[in-house]
């Protein structure tokens, strides 16, 4: 098993357990909702396997890492952890960049950025563990990510596209769409994409699990499928919470 390498809001590291116990067999799995992608590095690989999302900052250090890993580890040479190197970065247009440079700025960002963030990032700080940047770590991680990688396809389409594009009877799909009402994903999510979420949960022939927030217009949109409710305690910096949040199924 390999670690997630892109910190991510809302990353299911501690929600894995839960949700691999629910899944069923399968041949092709798919991540229409990539993100920090913690389940696929959580899971033994299937036949086929497919990440995608529509940040495409996200996606192009997937890519890169499957692709250049010798070269992306070298950006990271001189690397250190810096509140001003990290507001350059925040300022430096993407567009600008190679793709590596591209992926080692994202990256860079998402190791520092308060809570995982992807828009409104902030520098964030900690006096119970360090911040620095280790290499000999990063290469470490970033081997164990690139051979887990070797076979998966890695899309970057919309969410909705990449369902259609895969949806098959062997096919299962976890969603982990952005949550209602909470910030920091970098997309706008409306309500009714929940609802198309729903139905094609209903018309599709293949399994899918989704996981989303505890909130009534969730049960709402949800109802008709299998809903379970799991208790789960996180950190956001200092504070400590307690909250619900729904694992909804297509199937028994």
């Amino acid at each position: 098993m390999s670690t997630p390498i892109i910190p991510w809001v809302g990353e299911k590291r501690r929600l894995a357990k839960r949700l691999l116990s629910c899944f069923p067999e399968h041949e092709c799995y798919v991540e229409p909702f990539c993100g920090g992608a913690a389940l696929f590095f959580s899971k033994d690989p299937s036949t086929v396997e497919v990440l995608n999302d529509i940040n495409g900052d996200l996606i192009n250090p997937y890519r890169v890492v499957k692709h250049h890993l010798e070269e992306f580890v070298r950006q990271f040479k001189w690397a250190f952890s810096s509140r001003q190197l990290f507001d350059w970065l925040k300022e430096t247009p993407p567009q600008t960049l190679t793709d590596i440079q591209r992926a080692a700025r994202f990256y860079y960002l998402q190791q520092l950025t308060f809570g995982g963030k992807v828009s409104g990032q902030s520098f964030g700080t900690s006096a119970v563990r360090s911040q620095a940047l280790n290499l000999l770590r990063i290469e470490e991680q970033l081997s164990q990510a690139h051979l887990r990688l070797s076979e998966a396809t890695i899309e970057h389409l919309g969410w909705q596209a990449c369902i259609e594009k895969y949806y098959r009877p062997h096919t299962l799909f976890y969603l982990d769409p952005p949550y209602w009402k909470t910030q920091g994903y970098g997309v706008a999510f409306t309500l009714e994409q929940y609802s198309i979420i729903d139905s094609l949960a209903h018309s599709i022939s293949g399994k899918m699990i989704i996981s989303i927030n505890d909130i009534p217009e969730m049960r709402q949109i949800f109802k008709n499928l299998h809903i379970d409710v799991v208790d789960l305690k996180y950190s956001l910096g200092s504070n400590r919470h307690c909250k619900r949040e729904l694992i909804v199924r297509n199937f028994a």
